[in-house]
């Protein structure tokens, strides 16, 4: 069976390399985190952890050669393919890169996401971009997530999601994914993952989203699993992340998601802070007991549904 050629969620920030962050931070005289470093031994920490663990790592993406560096790492975790659509799906938070942390300016953050893309293209890997707000910064800054982003937007941004901890209720969300809408961009949700499996169901039916990352705490309620299947809504699964950061996941719902006929499709999330790579992420989805027909199904909506083989990025 052949490992999927698309990583369907994957964070630029998240997806730099460990000797990268390391040899910045050595630049620095500054120490990694003590969660950063357990989530490299492939340890699960609390949620709040991790954030602080991605938020490290941030503060090196300091010019658009950095920003370059951080779409080359996620490229690199592909698979190499004949003959198959190669692309990542790549998530990116500019406001904190560029307002929150100011780390570097929106044009050579543009510059360095262009120049990666531009790189990927000629290796035959397609790229499309999601700008994600943080939901528990709430609405106020989802709306200046967009007064940035909206003004002189790159054809390769098509997409608009919410991440973080989910504290905010998604209806509260509601005006910010319908600008969003409106501007032309896809709609998407970190949904079920840290919260309730009902937060889905929010996402989905206040929010208007059109696809949810993670999505594990939906399994256990039948109604939302058919909610999704009837709705045909694609959810990005990412198994590596939730075995590390869902506490109390117990036994992955992914075989019972795909059984219902749920869209389910394999992302690395942030494969340089929680370690991974898509063939790894295809191995641990066989050791979780897919049959092949199963796992044909994973594979044919890697591509079916990815957003960078939808969408022009020229």
């Amino acid at each position: 069976m052949v490992c999927p050629t698309v990583d369907r969620h994957a964070h630029l920030e998240g997806s730099l390399d460990p000797a990268w962050v390391r040899a910045r931070a050595a630049e620095k005289g500054l120490v990694p985190p003590a969660t950063l470093e357990a989530l490299w031994r492939k340890e699960a920490v609390p949620f709040e952890g991790f954030i602080e663990a991605f938020f490290f790592g941030c503060g090196f993406l300091r010019n658009a050669e950095a920003v370059r560096d951080a779409v080359r790492a996620a490229v690199s975790r592909l698979p190499e393919a004949t003959g198959e659509p190669r692309g990542v799906d790549l998530w990116l938070s500019p406001h904190f890169l560029v307002k929150q942390g100011a780390f570097l300016t929106l044009d050579a953050l543009w510059k360095g996401v262009d120049d990666g893309i531009r790189e990927a293209r000629a290796a035959g890997v397609r790229i499309a971009v999601i700008i994600d707000a943080v939901n528990h910064f709430g609405v106020d800054h989802g709306h200046e997530v967009l007064d940035l982003v909206l003004p002189g937007r790159p054809s390769w941004v098509v997409g608009f999601s919410t991440g973080g901890l989910e504290r905010v209720p998604f209806r509260d969300w509601a005006p910010v994914f319908e600008r969003a809408r409106k501007a032309g961009l896809r709609l998407a949700a970190h949904a079920g993952e840290n919260g309730p499996g009902s937060n889905v169901r929010d996402a989905i039916l206040d929010a208007g989203v059109e696809r949810i990352v993670h999505g594990v705490r939906a399994a256990s309620d039948p109604a939302l699993v058919e909610l999704l299947v009837d709705r045909k809504i694609p959810l990005d699964v990412c198994p590596t992340s939730n075995f590390a950061l869902v506490p109390d996941l117990g036994a992955h719902p992914l075989p019972a998601l795909i059984r219902a006929g749920v869209r389910c499709a394999l992302g690395t999330d942030d494969p340089g802070v929680i370690p991974t790579t898509l063939p790894g992420e295809w191995e641990m989805a066989r050791n979780l007991g897919l049959s092949s027909e199963d796992l044909e199904i994973l594979r044919r909506n890697a591509a079916a549904d990815a957003w960078c083989l939808a969408s022009s990025t020229d």
